[in-house]
């Protein structure tokens, strides 16, 4: 499983706020706002009022999903949207939208046509781009081939979260290992009988700048992303710390880890500098990451940036486009339209949700929630089993302890100063299953904890009552 996983959102937040450097809670929607001088507001149930708390108690359990299931009134369901919208907690630009995901009618919508910052729901949208354009079972090769004369080249394959020493075939985060890349390297080089080498790094496959001009430049410095790169240990982290500052060269750095491992193994490597792989050259080593669709999984459970920006340039080189930010904007907004959905008016900056300019509508994000669970397209509809699982799994771990929404809401999560969003699905009390999107852009310097608890109150009272 991934660090993430390992780390409970209040350490996470802890160590945020102790290093002082906190500019956004986008990294991955676990850290609650402090740009406020006020002390924070006591949540309301049933947000929890302390994370983590009653962690182990088993979910209370739904009644199972069937099609005569009851629906909720519109009538019910749009009081609670109009308390939501008007109550002030979310600010002045607040969109929703609720659908009967069975019908597809539309039980409530508020500003559901408008665009707002999307912040990382945004996510959803490179997720379901890169199972559909890539193959989902396939996996991203980091490998070492034979260049002219002593020369070695190791070649990006896109892989992101690469082991330093051994590889784990039970983890995302470090399937593969340098050290076993460095293993067959030495192997393969005892044969020819040679000792010394020069290495050349190829990471050439993804192009034009590696951090965004979108981007505040405290998202790098702060450990929110690294600098995108087709290879790289442990997204380029130089600690094992969750917002660990990055290396400024993730892809040379992985080179020089590998120089290191090499070394262990009796092969001396006389330097290390960019190169390009020649075309013809026999591989001397290879190490696969986890599959594609289990890497999509990580980035959306763990709202992680820089796996996201990666999974996108890897859209935008099947599509046979450039795979830059700007490439791989347009390779996923390209792909997600062709499934149907209506983005016009959508804008995206990067694919993450961290840049400044992303534009999405609610009601565009709901025509992707409907295409993911519809029948139609039985290839994505796993994207809803890897969202965040609400007092349970990934960011939704410590949001929805009480209640009978706990486990029944899977949701991408968004949130940026200022920017709270919430966009998924939920099964009710009575075992309708419910699309919902939840986006405000305008909520001020009062942090996330009022935001989200207005926001997790609404989907609760949908979820609890029926509203039938």
């Amino acid at each position: 499983m991934g660090r993430a996983l390992r780390v409970t959102s209040i350490v996470v937040a802890a160590a945020v706020v102790l290093g002082g450097g906190y500019a956004v809670a986008d990294a991955h929607d676990v850290v609650p706002g402090v740009l406020t001088t006020s002390p924070e507001p006591t949540p309301p149930a049933p947000f929890p009022t302390a994370p983590g708390a009653d962690a182990l108690a088993a979910p209370k359990p739904a009644a199972s999903l069937a099609q005569d299931a009851p629906a909720p009134s519109s009538a019910a369901v749009a009081a609670a949207t109009s308390t939501l919208v008007h109550g002030g907690q979310l600010g002045s630009h607040v969109g929703v939208q609720v659908t009967d995901r069975l019908t597809g009618d539309v039980l409530a919508a508020s500003g559901a046509g408008s665009t707002y910052v999307p912040a990382s729901t945004q996510k959803l949208l490179t997720g379901v781009a890169a199972l559909t354009e890539l193959d989902p079972a396939s996996t991203l090769p980091t490998t070492v081939v034979q260049g002219p004369g002593s020369t070695i080249v190791l070649v990006g394959g896109g892989d992101q979260l690469l082991a330093a020493g051994k590889g784990s075939a039970s983890k995302v985060d470090g399937r593969a290992g340098l050290g076993d890349l460095a293993t067959q390297v030495a192997d393969a080089l005892e044969l020819q009988g040679r000792t010394s080498v020069r290495l050349l790094l190829d990471d050439t496959l993804f192009t034009g700048p590696s951090a965004s001009p979108t981007w505040d430049p405290g998202f790098l410095s702060e450990g929110y992303v690294a600098r995108i790169t087709p290879l790289a240990v442990d997204e380029g982290r130089m600690t094992d710390d969750e917002y660990a500052h990055r290396y400024a060269d993730p892809a040379m750095n992985a080179a020089d880890v590998l120089a290191a491992a090499l070394a262990k193994k009796g092969v001396k490597v006389q330097a290390v500098a960019r190169g390009e792989a020649p075309a013809h050259g026999a591989e001397l080593g290879r190490v696969e990451s986890a599959s594609v669709r289990d890497v999509v999984a990580y980035a959306l459970e763990m709202s992680d940036n820089t796996i996201t920006e990666g999974l996108g340039r890897l859209v935008a080189d099947a599509g046979g486009l450039p795979a830059s930010f700007d490439g791989a904007t347009k390779a996923v907004l390209a792909s997600v339209s062709r499934l149907g959905v209506d983005l016009a008016g959508a804008r995206l900056a990067d694919c993450s949700g961290l840049g400044d300019g992303s534009r999405l509508s609610p009601r565009q994000l709901d025509e992707l929630l409907a295409v993911i669970t519809s029948d139609d397209h039985p290839e994505l509809t796993g994207i809803v089993g890897m969202l965040p699982i609400s007092g349970l799994r990934g960011t939704l771990s410590d949001r929805f302890l009480d209640g009978d929404a706990r486990g029944m809401v899977r949701a991408k999560t968004g949130s940026l100063n200022g920017v709270t969003s919430l966009a998924g699905t939920l099964v009710t009390h009575d075992g309708r299953e419910l699309l919902f999107v939840v986006m405000a852009d305008k909520t001020g310097a009062a942090g996330q904890w009022g935001p989200r608890a207005a926001l997790d109150a609404f989907v609760s009272t949908i979820a609890s009552c029926g509203c039938s």
